[in-house]
């Protein structure tokens, strides 16, 4: 069973979406993030071990076509994960 505990999805200028990406990645090697958005506010520690997962997806509806790149960062309470990964280039 799956529980959503905080989702945000809003139209953002590159610029406000890298910058945002910088402030995660700080909260993250840091081993806490708190998710805010009006009164819903959300902390989760983050473990020294995760999984990194990326997806760069092509979607086509009616001759449309959009495009998602998702980053999604999973772990399992009190397990270390090793994995060999992809690297920015």
């Amino acid at each position: 069973m799956e529980e959503v505990l905080f989702k945000s999805e809003e139209p953002k200028n590159r610029t406000d979406v890298a910058m945002f990406l910088r402030q995660l990645a700080d909260k993250v090697e840091a081993g806490a993030v708190t998710l805010r958005q009006g009164d819903a506010e959300q902390r989760v520690d983050i473990p020294q071990r995760l999984v990194l997962e990326t997806k760069l997806e092509r979607e086509t509806k009616h001759d449309k076509e959009k495009m998602s790149l998702e980053v999604e960062l999973e772990w399992r309470p009190g397990q270390d994960e090793e994995t060999g990964g992809v690297e920015l280039a």
